[in-house]
């Protein structure tokens, strides 16, 4: 980690876990399962990524793990059941905390051995009225819940008490997780940092010939250089592949004459950023191509600034929906005056997509869009990114001189007690822009 890196302190995680069981009561108990390890074929494991939930209560970085809240506990309200040290798996696949290191570390008030969970659990839900779990996310997991109430269940007469309620955990958490804290902000605001400089050295090496997988290699030199990783999977389509929503593929060659969308982003300590930027292979943009273009980003534009506190979740994307759907009349590849082309839908052919998304731990991150059936108001600390497009694919219907344009601009939005801050903006994104920077790249080259 590169010196004055922001890090989320200690407090930040105990506050979280404070917060939650003032909201569950006294009488309830919180569980929470890490991620496990996930096996990419035969005895290759993925990379381990923790689950975003219990990465947001306990800043836990390992698997088979578990954590528990109880709040009013008098021995302590926070136990983690994790790994013991064991020097030999040590040696092989790295440093563990420990049952010592979950205490010291990361707050625990108590920690037990994951090997002992079913029989320690078990006595502490007894005399809990509700359990607080996601149930349905792990199934696995899911049956060892029940199998803990039902032991309590066949105890009754022993005196045991089991929970007589389940409630979904993700209600109260994900609320909890739809307002970023400043220290989250931070974190957000340097990985954003890090996408940029990504999608910056993307624009100025970029030249005909090259391969949409040399492009997505600029992206994970500069993720890990900055030590980071990608937040999702990287997009990198040029021409055609431009008008497919999530292509990965990221193997064809790039074309003189042809557009190319990236749609990359850095993950710095689980928290996501998520840009898109589309450009000219060669440097400068046709006609069509920067009249779609333009269209797009006045778009973004209308979007980005109804994002605004007391607005709704949809004002932004039925601000891009009303200017590309007039833009679009306007250019011919619409029939109909706005009211028909909005009412009929038929601006969905190059535009299917919703204007944005939460953005967080996940980069589709959790939180109700709607609360009682009425789209959810924007507050202060929610972040969500602004992404219009038009994606123009071969059609009988429409003029070859539009094919294979599809341009996507995204930005990640700050909503603020005044208005909003854009996280990302300081990536080129106006035509003029773009070209000018490819330009200055491709002197660079020369000189």
């Amino acid at each position: 980690m590169k010196k004055n890196s922001p890090v989320l302190p200690a407090k930040e995680f105990a506050d979280r876990r404070a917060q939650l069981m003032s909201m569950v009561g006294p009488d309830a108990i919180v569980i929470v399962p890490s991620a496990s390890l996930l096996h990419r074929n035969r005895d290759a494991e993925h990379i381990f990524r923790q689950d975003s939930d219990f990465q947001y209560l306990t800043n836990f970085n390992e698997p088979e793990a578990v954590a528990v809240l109880l709040p009013e506990r008098k021995e302590g309200e926070f136990i983690l059941f994790c790994r013991e040290k064991n020097p030999v798996t040590e040696r092989w696949t790295g440093r563990m905390a420990g049952l010592e290191g979950a205490r010291e570390l990361y707050g625990a008030d108590d920690a037990f051995p994951i090997d002992d969970i079913d029989e320690i659990l078990p006595g502490l839900m007894d005399r809990r009225e509700a359990v607080h779990y996601s149930m349905g996310t792990n199934t696995d997991f899911d049956r060892r819940v029940m199998a803990w109430v039902n032991t309590l269940r066949a105890n009754v007469r022993s005196g045991q008490h089991p929970p007589h309620e389940f409630v979904s955990l993700d209600l109260l958490l994900h609320d909890m997780r739809l307002y970023k804290t400043r220290a989250e902000i931070k974190m957000m605001r340097h990985a954003a940092k890090t996408s940029i400089k990504a999608h910056e050295r993307a624009m100025t090496i970029c030249k005909p010939g090259l391969n949409e997988g040399q492009l997505e290699a600029e992206f994970l030199h500069q993720f890990k250089w900055d030590g980071m990783v990608p937040a999702y999977t990287t997009i990198v389509g040029g021409g055609e592949n431009a008008c497919v929503l999530h292509y990965i593929e990221n193997n064809q060659a790039l074309n003189d004459g042809d557009l190319v969308l990236i749609d990359a982003g850095a993950e710095y300590g689980c928290y996501a950023s998520d840009i898109t930027r589309t450009f000219p292979v060669n440097g400068k943009f046709t006609k069509p191509q920067r009249q779609i273009y333009q269209l797009v980003l006045d778009a973004y534009h209308a979007a980005v600034a109804v994002s605004q506190p007391g607005n709704t979740w949809n004002d932004p994307h039925d601000a891009a929906v009303e200017v590309i759907s007039q833009g679009l009349i306007d250019l011919g590849l619409l029939e109909g005056d706005l009211e028909s082309v909005l009412e009929s839908g038929s601006y969905r052919e190059f535009f299917m997509h919703k204007t944005g998304h939460w953005l967080g731990l996940d980069v589709h991150d959790v939180g109700d869009y709607k609360v009682d059936d009425e789209w959810r108001l924007l507050e202060n600390g929610m972040v969500l990114t602004i992404e219009p497009g038009i994606y123009i694919s071969p059609s009988k219907t429409v003029d070859e001189k539009w094919w294979n344009i599809g341009v996507r601009i995204e930005d990640d939005v700050l909503i603020t007690r005044e208005g909003n801050e854009v996280l990302t903006g300081a990536l080129v994104k106006e035509v003029d822009e773009i070209e000018a920077l490819m330009a200055k790249g491709k002197s660079k080259k020369k000189g």
